[in-house]
């Protein structure tokens, strides 16, 4: 007979979680039920709703998640000089989107979603890449406070941060450009969009 093996509460979390983003990946939030869920993994709603008190929490973890994961692949380390950071980091999120491009469609798509949490959590990460791009550009030389862009600059790289979004959505949905291409164009997209913010903003610090 089969020794079943008693998962650890971090362990199970984290087994539901994958399987969240199985399902949420496939469907719509509402046509996934708490009974399937736990038929497949082979547990009670009672159970299931022990570790998450209800579908919304539940997917508000697996969002959390997969957000999560998306963060740590795409931190390239400080210390990898400018512009290799952001050309490694954009590689990084293509390639992350490649790899889960049925979930990504699901939930960037619907544009974080209806939910406030849900959109909060997509919202923050959007706010975290634009961070990471202007503080990137700020120890290249240029000169302003940490969190004090030029207004342009940092209207313009949260710009670019939701084209990359876009065009990733089209590049997933279509799959008729190489990722390499894309890359490229994004990145050249970047570098003319920087150029532009700062030509523009230059009268005003004059």
């Amino acid at each position: 007979m089969a020794v079943r093996t008693r998962l650890s509460v971090e362990a199970r979390r984290e087994q539901l979680i994958a399987l969240g983003e199985e399902l949420f990946a496939a469907r719509p939030f509402d046509e996934v039920s708490i009974d399937e869920i736990a038929a497949r993994a082979k547990i009670s709603n009672g159970l299931l709703y022990h570790y998450f008190g209800s579908k919304r929490d539940f997917y508000v973890e697996v969002v959390r998640a997969a957000v999560q994961g998306l963060r740590a692949v795409t931190a390239i380390p400080d210390s990898v000089p400018e512009p290799e950071r952001s050309v490694r980091s954009l590689d990084a999120y293509l390639a992350y989107v490649e790899a889960h491009a049925p979930g990504y469609l699901q939930l960037m798509g619907s544009g974080g979603g209806a939910d406030p949490e849900v959109a909060g959590i997509v919202d923050a990460l959007r706010e975290e890449f634009a961070a990471r791009i202007l503080e990137g550009l700020r120890r290249t030389g240029l000169e302003w406070a940490a969190g004090d862009a030029p207004p342009l600059l940092r209207g313009a790289v949260r710009g670019w941060v939701g084209m990359v979004e876009h065009a990733s959505l089209d590049w997933v949905a279509h799959r008729d450009v190489p990722r390499a291409a894309l890359a490229e164009l994004l990145q050249a997209v970047l570098v003319s969009t920087v150029q532009a913010a700062l030509t523009a903003d230059a009268p005003a610090r004059d």
